[in-house]
């Protein structure tokens, strides 16, 4: 593939006693977003952060907050997150009761809208809202809980969604971003962009192998290399 490559760590493996330095640390190491996983122990089984620590971090970076709402309903906290400072807003469908009025909601208050696709889920969800998305997120592991294995079968998914979007886009439709979250790391990171990915969550292969001087250049600048090479 010849697309821009956006990568987007995952704060969930961050060190969260120093989560300001963490973010500014990743920003200038070249991360194109900072990847904000909402978990409610309802929808999926772990409890993480909400709207205050979006509103906490956003002074630290200037790049994109990418908020992943893995919560049930999903409606009530969308506001919260875009006068938090989110700038792109993924949710799943099976927890929006109206999928195509929720999509609205998010681009209503400012944000980048999308849906995100368990690897259960079928494709078909993005069939009649493709002039309301701005992303598509397929997860290449069951969400819940990071440093999970990624699972192989993501990558038809992925070929098969990227032709999709193709389609669309060649009818005249919107750019449509397509991210991948779930055990990315050097060693698959080139064939799941080879798959159609341009935008890449990492989260342990980011922050579990931080530089000498506590940066993580090194690491992006190595996954970055694996996406180009392979």
């Amino acid at each position: 593939m010849t697309h821009i490559l956006r990568l987007a760590p995952s704060i969930l493996s961050a060190d969260f006693a120093r989560l300001g330095e963490e973010v500014r640390a990743i920003e200038a190491a070249g991360a194109d977003l900072v990847h904000f996983d909402v978990m409610d122990n309802h929808y999926v089984p772990n409890l993480t952060i909400g709207p205050l620590v979006c509103e906490a971090i956003r002074p630290h970076v200037k790049i994109g907050i990418d908020v992943h709402l893995m919560v049930e309903p999903v409606d009530a906290l969308i506001p919260l997150f875009a006068k938090a400072g989110a700038n792109l807003i993924t949710f799943h469908p099976e927890a929006s009761r109206h999928v195509d009025r929720t999509l609205q909601l998010i681009r209503d208050h400012g944000c980048k809208a999308g849906l995100a696709l368990n690897p259960a889920t079928p494709l078909d969800w993005m069939t009649h809202v493709m002039e309301r998305l701005d992303i598509v997120l397929l997860m290449s592991v069951n969400p819940g809980f990071g440093g999970q294995s990624f699972i192989p079968a993501t990558l038809a998914k992925l070929r098969e969604a990227r032709r999709r979007i193709q389609v669309h886009t060649l009818a005249g439709g919107q750019p449509i971003w397509l991210e991948v979250d779930g055990g990315v790391k050097t060693g698959n990171i080139g064939e799941i962009v080879a798959a159609g990915a341009d935008t890449c969550v990492a989260g342990s292969a980011v922050f579990g192998n931080p530089d000498a001087d506590g940066g993580y250049r090194s690491v992006m600048d190595a996954l970055r290399r694996a996406a180009r090479t392979a």
